[in-house]
């Protein structure tokens, strides 16, 4: 008889007890190399998603992001001087535009910056972000996103992207002059008057369109770059940067460079590139693959 391995017989057990157990063919014991997974602890997780969007084979580069953006701002500046030159269209409008937020009970434009009027350093302070917070914090804010967060910035680079084109519509279509060049507001323009300045004559001034208040990109911009920091960061004072949107809408209405509804405008242009654009899967945020700008530059080749 062979010597049982583990020094015990059959009869050594009492009534209750077992002897080592028998794997048997159909359950292989781990191995060294086995991991077994360990029981899953706290409440299940959700499975519900957003709709994921449609990446490309890979995540944008960045030459190929610079030259699309280039493109983008100097096909919209173009726009803005070819839209230029209506100035009888664009008072009339903002006639229109400021019966119009009257008949519906708008808070009066002319009162925040009554408010304003009585802190010279609010009026520097406003007329100062007005002029240089605007461009840069976007340049910032897609750096930040490239960098950091790729799948939410092809995401909301291509709702700014849209949001933009769409505005540029808004100023080939619907010349608007601002409050402080419309007679009829009674409101001044606080940067010729208390600086600094970033326009000159609305007749003479070959630099920019200023009469194209509508829609205001300052206020879609500004909601543009709080929610995409919303949507790609986790921290609980995320919610803060909508206060980016409201202190830029209450500058640009201050310093009487846009009525309530070019902010409101610029936003709902930022509502309809949303909706055409699902937010980003980020398990899905690296493919592989050729890459996303070919044939400008060709990825990896499949084996």
């Amino acid at each position: 008889m062979r010597a049982n391995p583990h020094g015990t017989s059959p009869a050594d057990t009492g009534p209750g007890e077992t002897g080592p157990a028998d794997t048997g063919p159909d359950e292989p014991r781990p191995g060294k190399g086995d991991e077994v997974p360990a029981p899953r602890a706290g409440r299940p997780r959700r499975t519900a998603r957003l709709p994921s969007l449609p990446l490309p084979a890979r995540l944008p580069r960045l030459l190929p992001e610079l030259v699309l953006l280039l493109c983008v701002d100097a096909g919209y500046k173009y726009g803005r001087k070819v839209a230029n030159g209506h100035t009888e269209a664009a008072y009339h409008h903002a006639d229109g535009v400021w019966s119009f937020e009257r008949a519906l009970h708008f808070p009066s434009e002319q009162g925040v910056q009554r408010l304003m009027l009585h802190w010279d350093w609010v009026v520097h302070l406003a007329n100062y972000l007005y002029a240089t917070v605007h461009f840069p914090a976007m340049v910032i804010f897609l750096g930040y996103m490239f960098a950091r967060h790729r799948a939410h910035y092809l995401w909301i680079r291509r709702a700014i992207v849209i949001q933009t084109l769409l505005a540029l519509l808004g100023h080939c279509f619907f010349p608007l002059a601002p409050p402080r060049l419309a007679p009829g507001t009674g409101m001044i323009d606080t940067a010729s008057v208390y600086g600094p300045a970033v326009y000159g004559k609305p007749d003479g001034d070959s630099m920019a369109n200023q009469f194209a208040a509508m829609p205001s990109l300052h206020v879609g911009w500004a909601l543009a770059i709080a929610i995409g920091l919303i949507a790609a960061t986790r921290s609980r004072y995320r919610w803060l940067w909508l206060l980016h949107p409201v202190i830029t809408l209450l500058v640009v209405v201050g310093t009487a460079n846009h009525y309530w509804l070019d902010g409101l405008a610029g936003s709902l242009l930022l509502a309809v590139a949303l909706a055409v654009v699902p937010a980003p899967d980020p398990a899905h945020a690296q493919a592989p693959a050729t890459h996303w700008a070919w044939p400008l530059k060709r990825g990896p080749r499949s084996a």
